[in-house]
């Protein structure tokens, strides 16, 4: 009882300091900000000194008035003066720097501080949180200089094709002129317009990283190239390739359309990858911009979400977002967690239990104490995981990689090639025709749809999984997911509710109250799952625990100490063996309480049994028909459980699973998972403990319950925040889907590649007397990327 005291005296003299010190700190501010020193005084805000004769902004707030080195800070103050005056800015931690980084989706070990390029693919870099914090500077660009071509591609079509639909403008101003506007028209868009495509293609090269704007850089310099000698130069062409009056074909237009199309094609392909963080910033508009402060005088004001700090006392009223993660200490509510769980029955909150910011408060209001908030709140590492999520690399996607190392010299080959062929065996003009084929190969095949057929799927895929309550890691879990054949699940927090309940109590000897005394005294030390559950139900019998020293907990056992000098342990028969207690006089009753799926413990005081408890946990609603849906898509069910055989067997029997694992330890899980891939299975782990870690990092694929521990989340590729395994069902059939969709997407970009090249060479000319244009080909090329863009979007309407 002396121990007890001092303890509480201890504590209240610590609290009392701590009050001391914040309001100490509050009348250092309040005297900085008011007593003026040489006619100056200290901006409550920033910090700054302020000279009382500069007519800098003031305000007065109870009755004291404040002064101001600029508006802004007159308006923070404004705002949240509790924030500045109570000390709380002084104690708000100062995080790392929040500025953006950016890196490349199909190259993530490119990062960087500014919006860019890839140097290796040419892709513009994307935000690694998934959305920008302002406007898309490169598409505002692109669209800028997308105009400028489309301007200076219409008259030079009409000053090409007018005379072949009978428009005879190349006849009015007579062909010199013509040539010479064709120059100026194209020469802005070349040199300026496309000058992005060229630092891209010319980093390509100076990294030897060839890619799609290697492509471009060469078929549209070439053609340009070409028709600028052919305006100035005629003479040096062969006379057979000269028309009337010396002038020698161009393609000015081929070049300026190639351009247009491509940043057609760019500025659409920006726009639908934009939309790809739709579901981040779906996630992060759930988080109110304001929280209403609750003063410790009773006020009460809507303040920024950002000055909010770990204890301030907040008030959420009906129909408003939970700002932060917190515990309510006042009032009572219904609150709707679907974006945690997908479902939509509001869960009943009271004092003392979370609430999660983003979530929504229904029908009461209720004063919350900040438990979390910032970068520490459930929804912000929802977000960071998608984003990372988002970020990650499928092995599918080394296909794509592996072919487009490849591709890129091999179509410059076949530019040569084909150029010499034309130069060699084509019709006149030879060298116009072995221009046209050389381009059109160059740009229609560009290996953009290539690179942007598994990234563009991934990103889609894991922002649908997050409105549904399904986070992926990683885009490896995402892929394997389709192809798992066996699931091994724990059963505790898993198949069953994770809230267990005393039930029994089995005295074999000795005071009943004393046992149960000592059993909570061990139990309320222990982090067992089963503990809180012992401790409870003994203390709504009135039972006070006893004091245990030399406590120790045996894992896969139980736990065991020493009570006013006298040994006690609790545990299944492996603690009693290693214990030297025999069980045989209990055994029966054990057995028949196991046959009704409770977990059955022993209680040794002194090395003699004196009693057993049972604890039961029931199984969630939803289980049974989940592992149903599992079955029907050819996925075995293994249960592993550290229980016993008989409590595993009566559960395993109501669910229908296949395989039992019962009275095994954390590392015997990770055993069976390594087992079971050495079979040649593709395994995933569903699980919510700390003891399920080791075996959720084995696994090809973990699943981690949302509602577990953290460790549990860390060590998952995939969380269900349901914690209900319905989720693995939503997975499955996200994962299914994105699967197929890559497979798509590489479909159209391999078919497309593969059937343009030919024919943007010429293969089709002895048939059809015609040759692909440039422009053509340009316009397929952009059509590529944007219908396997097309394609993954798709994904964002599946249905989970």
């Amino acid at each position: 009882m002396a121990t007890q005291t001092e303890h509480k005296h201890s504590a209240q003299c610590s609290h009392g300091q701590s009050d001391q010190d914040a309001n100490t700190l509050q009348a250092q501010i309040r005297k900085a900000a008011l007593v003026p020193s040489d006619s100056t005084v200290q901006d409550p805000v920033c910090g700054m000194r302020v000279d009382l004769n500069a007519g800098k902004p003031y305000l007065t707030h109870k009755g004291d008035e404040y002064h101001f080195c600029n508006p802004k800070c007159r308006d923070r103050f404004e705002a949240d003066p509790y924030f500045y005056l109570s000390g709380n800015k002084a104690r708000k931690p100062v995080g790392e720097s929040k500025d953006t980084l950016y890196t490349c989706p199909m190259d993530p070990e490119i990062v960087q501080e500014r919006p860019g390029t890839c140097p290796i693919c040419g892709m513009a870099l994307e935000p690694m949180d998934g959305v920008s914090d302002g406007p898309n500077h490169e598409l505002i660009d692109f669209s800028r200089r997308l105009w400028v071509s489309v301007l200076a591609a219409v008259p030079l079509m009409v000053l090409t094709m007018g005379p072949m639909v009978g428009f005879p403008i190349r006849e009015w101003l007579g062909e010199t002129v013509s040539v010479y506007l064709e120059f100026f028209l194209a020469t802005p868009v070349v040199l300026w317009a496309a000058l992005p495509f060229f630092q891209r293609g010319w980093t390509s090269i100076k990294t030897w990283n060839l890619n799609m704007w290697t492509l471009i850089m060469i078929g549209v310099g070439a053609a340009y190239a070409y028709s600028a000698i052919a305006t100035f130069f005629p003479g040096i062409f062969p006379a057979k390739l000269q028309e009337a009056g010396g002038h020698v074909p161009v393609y000015y237009e081929a070049a300026v359309v190639i351009i247009a199309l491509v940043f057609v094609g760019q500025v659409l392909e920006l726009r639908a990858r934009d939309r790809t963080g739709d579901a981040i910033r779906a996630l992060l508009d759930l988080a109110p911009k304001t929280a209403r402060r609750v003063t410790p005088e009773g006020e009460e004001y809507d303040v920024p979400l950002e000055n909010i700090i770990v204890g301030d006392t907040l008030r959420v009223r009906p129909g408003e977002a939970i700002p932060v993660d917190a515990v309510v200490t006042a009032g009572t509510t219904n609150v709707d967690e679907s974006m945690l769980t997908g479902e939509p029955i509001p869960i009943e909150k009271s004092v003392g239990e979370t609430v999660t910011g983003g979530t929504i408060n229904k029908n009461g209001s209720v004063v919350i104490e900040a438990k979390r908030v910032g970068d520490e709140t459930m929804l912000a590492q929802i977000v960071s995981m998608v984003a990372s999520a988002q970020r990650s690399r499928a092995p599918i996607q080394g296909l794509a990689d592996k072919v487009a190392s490849y591709f890129v010299p091999t179509v410059v080959l076949i530019a040569v090639l084909a150029f010499l062929i034309w130069l060699a065996a084509g019709p006149d003009p030879t060298l116009a025709f072995a221009v046209v084929s050389a381009v059109s190969v160059l740009i229609i095949a560009c290996p953009c749809a290539l690179g942007l057929a598994t990234p563009m799927s991934i990103m889609t895929a894991t922002g649908r999984g997050a409105q549904a309550g399904v986070l992926i890691r990683e885009a490896e879990a995402l892929e394997l997911m389709a192809r798992v054949d066996v699931l091994v699940v724990d059963k505790t927090g898993t198949l069953t509710e994770g809230k267990p309940r005393l039930t029994d109590v089995v005295k074999l000897s000795g005071d009943e109250t004393a046992i149960l005394s000592a059993v909570r005294g061990l139990e309320r030390s222990s982090e067992h799952p089963l503990a809180e559950a012992i401790v409870d139900g003994i203390a709504g019998r009135n039972i006070s625990p006893a004091q245990v020293s030399a406590f120790e907990a045996i894992t896969g056992k139980g736990v065991r100490g020493s009570v006013e000098g006298k040994s006690v342990a609790l545990g299944n028969a492996g603690m009693m063996e290693l214990a030297g207690v025999d069980t045989a006089q209990l055994e029966n009753k054990a057995n028949t309480l196991r046959l009704d799926g409770k977990t059955v413990m022993y209680v040794a005081l002194a090395e003699d049994l004196v009693a057993l408890i049972a604890v039961a946990d029931e199984i969630k609603s939803t289980t049974r028909s989940v592992i149903d849906d599992l079955h029907d898509q050819g996925i075995s069910i293994v249960m592993a459980t550290g229980d016993n055989e008989q409590t595993a067997v009566a559960v395993a029997s109501q669910l229908g699973i296949d395989e039992i694992r019962a009275g095994i330890l954390p590392e015997e899980k990770q055993a069976l998972i390594t087992e079971l891939r050495n079979k040649g299975k593709v395994v995933a782990m569903a699980g919510d403990g700390v003891n399920d870690a080791p075996a959720l990092a084995a696994a090809d694929v973990g699943i981690a319950m949302g509602t577990g521990a953290d460790v549990a989340v860390e060590s998952a590729g995939i969380t269900l925040l349901s914690g209900d395994l319905t989720g693995i069902v939503r997975a499955r059939k996200l994962s299914t889907a994105t699967v197929r969709n890559i497979k798509q997407n590489l479909f159209f970009a391999f078919a497309y590649n593969s059937l343009g090249v030919p024919v943007a060479a010429g293969i089709l000319y002895p048939l059809t007397g015609a040759l692909l244009s440039p422009m053509f080909a340009a316009a397929a090329m952009s059509l590529s990327s944007v219908s396997v863009i097309s394609n993954a979007l798709r994904l964002r309407r599946i249905n989970l």
